[in-house]
């Protein structure tokens, strides 16, 4: 796969096939995602693993349980428009994915987010040329349970940046429309 094929060929899975994705994979694509450029080459990024189905369950739950508490705090809460589905007990932050991948770093970072997002793109691109399917679920970040987040090894000066669930994928979705570059301005 060329470079070229692999960025046309990402998508963002929502459909998994009822497979895991074996942990040595899963570490060789990490390992191939902190080559990833980063601020000072500070490197923060630090990931959690999750092959557990019922622990995935456990940390979505968690996750709709805050952000709806959060939504009724403040119901321009961006996540409202995710209300209902957040509201339908069976439905999984994660689709059902055989794998998470948590990326995360210390609270205290300027450049954390980005840093964590080069990461989790270079992962993501990793997963491509693997023929994984991968997605981003912001939505699975949401963890406030402490005993939680003890269990997943998350230290208290961390911050979770990137949940990206990772597998076999059961369909892929065409590509979607993008829009033309923006180009601001040229100076020549």
């Amino acid at each position: 796969m060329t470079f070229s094929e692999m960025l046309t060929s990402r998508r963002s899975i929502r459909e998994y096939q009822d497979k895991p994705v074996p942990l040595e994979m899963i570490k060789a694509m990490i390992k191939e995602s902190i080559l990833a450029p980063n601020s000072g080459n500070e490197q923060p990024w630090k990931f959690v693993i999750v092959n557990d189905k019922a622990m995935l369950r456990r940390i979505s739950d968690e996750s709709k349980k805050n952000i709806l508490a959060r939504i009724d705090g403040d119901p321009d809460d961006y996540a409202n428009k995710y209300k209902g589905i957040l509201e339908n007990a069976s439905f999984n932050v994660f689709y059902n994915a055989p794998c998470l991948v948590i990326i995360l770093g210390p609270s205290h970072l300027k450049n954390l987010s980005v840093d964590c997002a080069l990461a989790a793109s270079y992962f993501m691109m990793a997963a491509t040329s693997r023929n994984l399917g991968t997605c981003w679920i912001n939505l699975g970040a949401e963890i406030n349970d402490q005993e939680m987040l003890n269990e997943l090894g998350i230290p208290d000066n961390c911050r979770i940046i990137a949940p990206v669930i990772v597998g076999y994928p059961a369909h892929i979705p065409p590509i979607p429309k993008r829009k033309e570059p923006d180009i601001v301005k040229i100076l020549i």
